[in-house]
C-alpha cells in the first residue's frame, strides 16, 4: 500500500508541477513578471510643489515603461513615523523598488533595511541617508554645492560689507538641511558659532513657519543684511516678515529649489537668486533603475549628482548663472 501511495504522489507531481514546488514569498512576489512592475515612491510631503513635481515625473516615467507607481508621503516635512509606515505598507504590496526622499536620514534606516532584506531595490531621491550605503543608490542634487552657490552669491552681493546673517534652516536630522546649511556657510566663508550669525531657526521648509521664525528673530535683532533660506517656501516666508518690518530690498536673500514660482519671485525682486534643482531627472533616473533591476537584477550604486544651477537677473563676476528667462524655461512646478 505504501508503494502504491508513493506512485500516486509521483503521478500527481508529474501532472501538475505546482503541487510539488515551494511557494515563493517576499521579494519573489515583487518580481512577478505577470503584471506591471510596481514601484513605491515615498516623499516628505504631498503638498510641496517640489515633491508634487517629483511624483508627477515618476508616474509619467513609469507609465512610459509599462510600470506603475504607488505614491505615498509623510503628513509633514519631518514625519519619520509616517514614512516608516509607508515603507512597511509598500513591502506588503509587493513593490519591486522603493524610491524615497527621507525626512529623517537616520530614523528611516530600520525600515529601509527590512525592505532590502526582502530583495527590494531601495533608492534615495533628493535626500541622502546617513550612512549613504543604507540605500542601493542616491539620485540627488549635491546639496553642499547648492548651498555653497547660494552662499557665494550672497557674499558677493554684500561686497566689502560685513555680513549680519539670519538662517532659515530646515528639519533637524535631515541630510539636505545639514548639507545646505554647511555649504552656505562655506560659500560665505563662515563657520557655525561665528558672531556674524545673528540667529537661526528650523522652518521645516514651510512658508508659514519661516515667516513666524523670521518675525521672532527680527524682534531680537533687526540689523540683518543677509538671509540664508533652505528652500523657496522658506524664502517667501522670510521675505514676508522682512517686508512687514520695512526691510524688503535692504537684505540680501538667497534660496534653493528652482520652482517656477521661485523663478518668478527672483524676477520680481523678492529675493536675489535661487539655485535650481532638477527633480524630474531624479525621478526618471530612479524609475529607470528599478525597471532595469526588475528585468535583469542590475543594481545601481553610489551617488548620482543630478545638477544645480544658480538663477539670477543680477549676475556677478566669477559666478556661473542663468537669468530668469532660462529659469522659466527649465523650472518645475
Amino acid at each position: 500500500m505504501a508503494r502504491r501511495l508513493a506512485i500516486g504522489v509521483l503521478t500527481l507531481c508529474l501532472a501538475t508541477t505546482t503541487a510539488c514546488t515551494k511557494t515563493k514569498s517576499g521579494s519573489d512576489d515583487a518580481g512577478d513578471k505577470s503584471g506591471p512592475v510596481k514601484i513605491g515612491l515615498v516623499t516628505k510631503t504631498d503638498t510641496n510643489p517640489y515633491f508634487v513635481k517629483l511624483r508627477e515625473s515618476a508616474k509619467a516615467a513609469a507609465e512610459a515603461k509599462g510600470a506603475t507607481v504607488i505614491a505615498v508621503a509623510g503628513k509633514f516635512d519631518g514625519d519619520n513615523e509616517g514614512q516608516v509606515a509607508a515603507i512597511e505598507n509598500l513591502v506588503q504590496q509587493g513593490v519591486k523598488g522603493i524610491l524615497i526622499t527621507p525626512s529623517n536620514s537616520t530614523g528611516i534606516l530600520g525600515a529601509l533595511k527590512q525592505a532590502k532584506e526582502k530583495g527590494i531595490l531601495v533608492i534615495a531621491l533628493d535626500t541622502e541617508t546617513d550612512p549613504k550605503d543604507a540605500v542601493d543608490a542616491t539620485y540627488a542634487t549635491n546639496n553642499t554645492t547648492a548651498g555653497e552657490l547660494e552662499g557665494k552669491y550672497v557674499k558677493a552681493t554684500l561686497g566689502q560689507t560685513a555680513p549680519r546673517l539670519l538662517m532659515m534652516d530646515g528639519s533637524p536630522g535631515g541630510t539636505v538641511d545639514e548639507q545646505r546649511h554647511r555649504g552656505f556657510l562655506q560659500g560665505m566663508g563662515l563657520k557655525d558659532g561665528d558672531p556674524a550669525i545673528l540667529g537661526a531657526a528650523p522652518t521645516n521648509g514651510d512658508q508659514n513657519k519661516a515667516q513666524s521664525a523670521m518675525e521672532n528673530l527680527l524682534q531680537r535683532d533687526s540689523s540683518v543684511n543677509a538671509v540664508y533660506t533652505l528652500n523657496e517656501p522658506a524664502a517667501r516666508g522670510a521675505v514676508a516678515a522682512l517686508t512687514a518690518k520695512g526691510l524688503a530690498g535692504k537684505v540680501a536673500v538667497g534660496s534653493i529649489d528652482g520652482g517656477c514660482q521661485g523663478v518668478a519671485d527672483v524676477k520680481a525682486g523678492k529675493y536675489l537668486a535661487t539655485v535650481m534643482q532638477f527633480p524630474r531627472k531624479m525621478a526618471e533616473q530612479g524609475i529607470d533603475a528599478v525597471v532595469a533591476f526588475s528585468k535583469d537584477g542590475t543594481k545601481p550604486n553610489g551617488f548620482q549628482d543630478t545638477g544645480a544651477q544658480l538663477i539670477t537677473d543680477k549676475p556677478l563676476p566669477g559666478l556661473d548663472s542663468k537669468d530668469t528667462t532660462w529659469g522659466a524655461q527649465n523650472c518645475w512646478g
